[in-house]
């Protein structure tokens, strides 16, 4: 199973880090750390050499309730990033965490080579004839409602088949346009409850059925640091826990804010192989 990403062949025979950038004022665990040239650049460079594969840029703040802003200011915020990124590590893969098409239009011109939809194309309806036309990897992630509003009693009849439905008629679209590298994400804590996060990370092989990569995205969220009464800054040694069950039921992307962490997760997996 292979994804390309600007002509580099991405090999998911053993998962791959995707490592966290929110270039944001509040986001959920570091909303505010990475807002110069510098602060970006020494956090970037730390996660490629720990070993991620993926630099995943994010200027929209997606945590519930989040305040919603304009493309404008997302542009504003996200452009300069990549440009300083791809001058000083040319060879990264720049993933950029965005649902807008016009922002991922724009990223991609920039040489961003992934985009990560965490509404898996159901908050911007360009956004899959536009990713199809760009020829790049797209991760389609599940939400239900918005940012704004996803964690107002959301309600499955069963979370697992409702979204295994969901991912195979969005994969469909998107095959019917030509683009087959596909990354699927279930969307921990985006319109679920800690116990639809729960019956998903104990799901997640069955997601395999699909035949499309897939990413599991658990860093320091509250699924993990609500249940053991923690922060989400003492929620590191759950995210591994977390990572790795993730790992054991086939995840091949694991989005995390630490990286080194995660590739040592990765290779005590592996091991088991």
């Amino acid at each position: 199973m292979t994804i390309n990403c600007k002509g580099k062949l991405i090999d998911f025979s053993s998962p791959k880090v995707m490592g966290v950038l929110n270039i944001t004022p509040d986001s959920f665990y570091d909303g505010g750390y990475y807002t110069n040239e510098k602060e970006i650049l020494y956090q970037t460079e730390k996660m490629l050499t720990e070993g991620a594969t993926f630099i995943d840029v994010g200027a929209y703040s997606s945590k519930p309730g989040a305040l919603h802003i304009s493309e404008e200011e997302e542009l504003k915020r996200i452009i300069p990033a990549i440009k300083t990124i791809l001058k000083e590590f040319p060879q990264a893969i720049i993933s950029v965490d965005t649902f807008r098409s016009s922002i991922a239009i724009e990223t991609v011109a920039l040489g961003a080579a992934v985009i990560n939809d965490i509404s898996g194309g159901t908050l911007d309806d360009k956004m899959f004839e536009t990713v199809a036309r760009l020829q790049v990897p797209y991760i389609l992630m599940h939400i239900k409602g918005t940012p704004q509003n996803m964690q107002q009693k959301p309600t499955y009849e069963n979370i697992t088949t409702e979204l295994i439905s969901f991912f195979a008629n969005q994969i469909f679209k998107l095959n019917q346009l030509q683009l087959k590298d596909v990354v699927i994400d279930v969307g921990f804590g985006f319109g679920k409850t800690i116990e639809h996060n729960y019956q998903l990370l104990k799901d997640l092989a069955l997601f395999k059925n699909l035949e499309v990569p897939i990413l599991a995205g658990v860093s320091r969220k509250s699924m993990l640091y609500k249940p053991l009464g923690l922060s989400p800054k003492e929620a590191l040694n759950a995210t591994t826990s977390a990572n790795t069950i993730a790992l054991l039921n086939g995840a091949n992307i694991l989005r995390v804010h630490d990286v080194k962490e995660a590739v040592e997760a990765i290779n005590i997996v592996n091991l088991l192989n």
